[in-house]
């Protein structure tokens, strides 16, 4: 069977805004794409609240670092026919890069890594669907501490740049902002139908890409 790995943050893992919890797993959009995808590939979720494309967050108790992540994960589900990639919301977080550039940047580098990693004689390298994520909007209720404080602006941007990643490089590319926004609760997270939204919007796609189209 061929397999798709959904490398991402909170979002991919299911983050629920309004219960602070995680959403129900056919809930999630990894779990939706792959029940779309009716048995033509296991969809394997690697998402990890807080992940960064490639900044490192020292307040945090995780690695959160997805540049230092990617290259285990290749490893350790190989073999791959597609790395499917939603990162770069935590890099608008101020305290670690601000800009939706540094995301650029990362995401380009993520994709480097899968394009040269070296996964052996007779291993087939997988393709790689960049997506940007859901821009950033205001929460309902200011934060005292509010990890992304000022990052709305900068998320409007991630959609352009990425493509511009992907195009250059010739990838795909999704913008998950034309099918899903973010929860009023917090203007970060998904709600269970938004979630559910982009993995339903994913599958034509990754099963083009499955078919070689």
């Amino acid at each position: 069977m061929k397999v798709v790995l959904a490398f991402g943050d909170s979002l991919t893992w299911g983050a629920d805004a309004e219960t602070g919890g995680r959403h129900s797993y056919e809930d999630r959009w990894p779990s939706v794409l792959e029940q779309q995808l009716a048995g033509e590939a296991r969809v394997i979720a690697e998402g990890l609240s807080g992940r960064t494309t490639s900044f490192d967050d020292h307040a945090s108790l995780a690695d959160l670092n997805g540049v230092r992540a990617l290259p285990m994960l290749l490893a350790t589900h190989t073999p791959i026919d597609i790395v499917a990639i939603m990162l770069g919301t935590n890099d608008l977080k101020p305290h670690l890069c601000g800009t939706a550039t540094g995301a650029a940047f990362g995401m380009r580098r993520l994709a480097e890594i899968v394009a040269t990693y070296p996964f052996g004689p007779g291993v087939q390298r997988p393709k790689v669907l960049l997506i940007a994520p859901p821009i950033i909007t205001e929460p309902a209720e200011a934060k005292i501490l509010d990890c992304f404080a000022g990052a709305a602006s900068e998320s409007q941007r991630l959609a352009q740049l990425f493509q511009e990643v992907a195009s250059a490089a010739a990838l795909a590319f999704v913008d998950a902002g034309t099918v899903a926004r973010s929860s009023p609760v917090d203007g970060v997270h998904l709600d269970a139908d938004n979630t559910r939204a982009i993995g339903l919007a994913l599958a034509p796609i990754v099963r083009g890409m499955l078919h070689g189209q």
